[in-house]
């Protein structure tokens, strides 16, 4: 699989959407940027989504499967995994969407999102780590 082909496409859509997800949460915090809050988080469903698809539309065009040998099997097993936690990850940014437009977070009181961006920028760790050693050294 080339690294450099959907896995870095992939790569750079969830460091973009840390860099939204960011921006969503700097504007709730500031308290006066409501409209930007909600458009920021709207970025962000929208690149976990592409880049769930992107991985689906990979698993389903890649050229090996979970049962040839090991690196199918971790290849398979870890970014299944991570995709997981991507969607859940955004059915979270969702929930907290919902709240937003539901006038549930203030910015003194907004725990449940600042917990949602801390998941996500978890998230994207782990890509990087995932990339570099599966993408990247692993597919040599």
């Amino acid at each position: 699989m080339d690294p450099w082909k959907i896995p870095f496409l992939n790569t750079a859509i969830l460091l973009t959407s840390g860099i939204t997800i960011t921006i969503a949460h700097k504007a709730l915090a500031q308290g006066e940027h409501r409209k930007d809050f909600i458009e920021s988080l709207m970025v962000t469903i929208g690149l976990g989504a592409l880049f769930t698809a992107l991985q689906i539309f990979e698993y389903a065009n890649a050229s090996f499967s979970i049962w040839d040998g090991i690196y199918g099997s971790v290849f398979y097993m870890a970014t299944g995994f991570h995709g997981f936690h991507v969607l859940v990850g955004t059915i979270f940014i969702i929930v907290c969407l919902v709240r937003e437009i539901n006038y549930h977070f203030t910015p003194e009181h907004h725990f449940g999102f600042t917990a949602c961006v801390w998941y996500w920028h978890f998230v994207d760790i782990v890509w990087i780590f995932l990339y570099l050693s599966i993408y990247m050294w692993g597919g040599r």
